[in-house]
This record gives structure tokens, C-alpha cells and sequence, in this order.
């Protein structure tokens, strides 16, 4: 069975949480990116969730040989991670042009086209950095396949794939045939770590690239649909007050008199 998940290198969310409420987020001079550099890069963890999803069929029993791909990523770090955790190949798209959403979706799955015939496509349920979770929905639709969302859950039997998909009201069982796209939320649990064998094989590891001139996409297909103006940065205004008193009693008085003064505790 052949698997191809798509992944994505996006900033750290920590960090840039970090940098927001300490007011050291910075937007490029055109406003449409953020310019601090400081932040590191990785593997979207939907996107690693995505995988560790594909080594729980392996550890089922499945024999799964696991691609992921790319497209033009800032740096390639999120690839060796990809190789650590268990992937046999990583590839790189390279596009010498600005993509929107669908535009991905439709490189994505011109990849799928040209080196495929894949099994299972699998994708986070969205980017950390956008949140629009358009790309895997492009994806399916350019491919022609059935697409289930927000999977926790995956099994196989023969040319059925069952998925437990969370919602709002609980849990929902879908059912289709294969090949089909399936996107992993993180009710999946946490993905597993590296272990020091994957960590050396991916030191040694590189991507395979692709350019899009093997993938014969015509290049009207890539016209943004749609285009990012500006990014706004959240305003906060916090206010920190440290209580002193000769003893600890002291000072929780004093914390219980000022909560209930403004009004959080009766």
C-alpha cells in the first residue's frame, strides 16, 4: 500500500504566541508576513500527526511504504523529520510562483498524478499558520477522490477504508472505497517521538525534487483564486501586580479581597 501525506513547515506556534503577547511580533513592510526571523520553523503538527496516522496502519500489520510531500518550503527540516518518524521518501515540488491554497491543492495533486498511483492520500485537518484547511479539499477535488474529515481513527479491510471521524455531537463511523483523502485532527493523540535510529537516517536522508515542468500542469490553472492583503497583530493590554505581607495567610487575603472586588469570585 502506497501513502502520500502532505506536509507543511510552518513557524512554531509557541513561539509566535510568545512573541505576540511580549509585543515583539513584527509584519514585513508590506503587512502580508511576519517578518521575525527569530522564530524557528516545523513540521505543522497536524501534517506529523498525518504520519504517525500512517505508522499506526504499519503497526497493524499493513505493508505501507509512506511518501511525503512538500511544496516549497521555507527550509527542510520538516522532511528530516518526516524520514526520523518513519517515512521511507520525502519530495520536494519546487514552484517558481506564488500559490494560493488551491493553487497547492492542485500541484499536490499533480503530484499524485505523476508518480502515483497512491493508495491513501493523508493531510492535517488544517496549517497552524492559516487554519483555512482549503488544501486538502482542493486536493480530492482535483483528484477525483472521496475525501473524509477530522479522522481520529483509520482502519483497512481490503479495499474498505473505515475512518472515526470526531465531531461536535461525538463520533461518526464513515466508510468508502479506496483510494480516497482523509484528513487527521488531533483527537488522533499525540504523535510519537523519533526514535535513534530514524534520527541518523535522516541526517543522512535529502528529498527528491520535482519540478513543474515533469508534472505538466498548465500554468492558467495556478491563477490565484484568491489573495492575502494584509495580517493585523492582536493588541494586548495586560497589567502584572505582585502582592507582598509578612506571611503567606497575609497575602492570600489580600489575593481573595481583590478577586472579589472586581468581580470573579462572590
Amino acid at each position: 500500500m502506497r501513502i502520500l501525506i502532505c506536509a507543511k513547515d510552518v513557524l512554531d506556534p509557541d513561539a509566535v504566541n510568545a512573541y505576540t503577547v511580549a509585543g515583539r511580533l513584527t509584519l514585513s513592510d508590506d503587512g502580508r508576513e511576519i517578518a521575525e526571523t527569530a522564530i524557528p520553523r516545523l513540521m505543522n503538527a497536524y501534517d506529523e500527526q498525518a504520519i504517525e496516522a500512517a505508522l499506526r496502519l504499519r503497526d497493524g500489520g499493513h505493508t505501507v511504504a509512506i511518501t511525503v510531500v512538500t511544496v516549497e518550503p521555507r527550509t527542510r527540516e520538516h522532511l528530516k523529520r518526516a524520514v526520523a518518524l518513519g517515512a521511507d521518501e520525502t519530495v520536494l515540488v519546487r514552484v517558481d510562483r506564488p500559490l494560493d491554497t488551491v493553487g497547492v491543492g492542485r500541484v499536490l495533486a499533480g503530484y499524485a498524478e505523476a508518480f502515483g498511483p497512491f493508495d491513501l492520500v493523508l493531510c492535517g485537518r488544517q496549517a497552524s499558520d492559516d487554519d483555512q484547511g482549503v488544501v486538502p479539499a482542493a486536493l480530492a477535488e482535483f483528484l477525483h477522490l472521496p475525501m473524509v474529515e477530522m479522522a481520529r481513527a483509520i482502519t483497512i479491510d481490503g479495499q474498505e477504508l473505515r475512518v472515526v471521524c470526531a465531531n461536535a455531537e461525538g463520533d461518526e463511523v464513515v466508510a468508502c472505497d479506496l483510494p480516497a483523502v482523509v484528513t487527521i485532527t488531533s483527537e488522533l493523540g499525540a504523535a510519537r517521538y523519533p526514535n535513534a535510529a530514524g534520527v541518523l537516517r535522516a541526517r543522512r536522508s535529502a528529498p527528491s525534487e520535482v519540478t513543474m515542468e515533469q508534472l505538466g500542469i498548465d500554468e492558467k490553472e495556478l491563477s490565484p483564486r484568491t489573495e492575502l492583503l494584509s495580517l493585523a497583530l492582536p493588541q494586548f493590554d495586560s497589567h502584572c501586580e505582585f502582592l507582598s505581607a509578612e506571611d503567606p495567610e497575609s497575602v492570600a487575603r489580600e489575593l481573595l479581597a481583590r478577586l472579589r472586588s472586581i468581580g470573579i469570585l462572590p
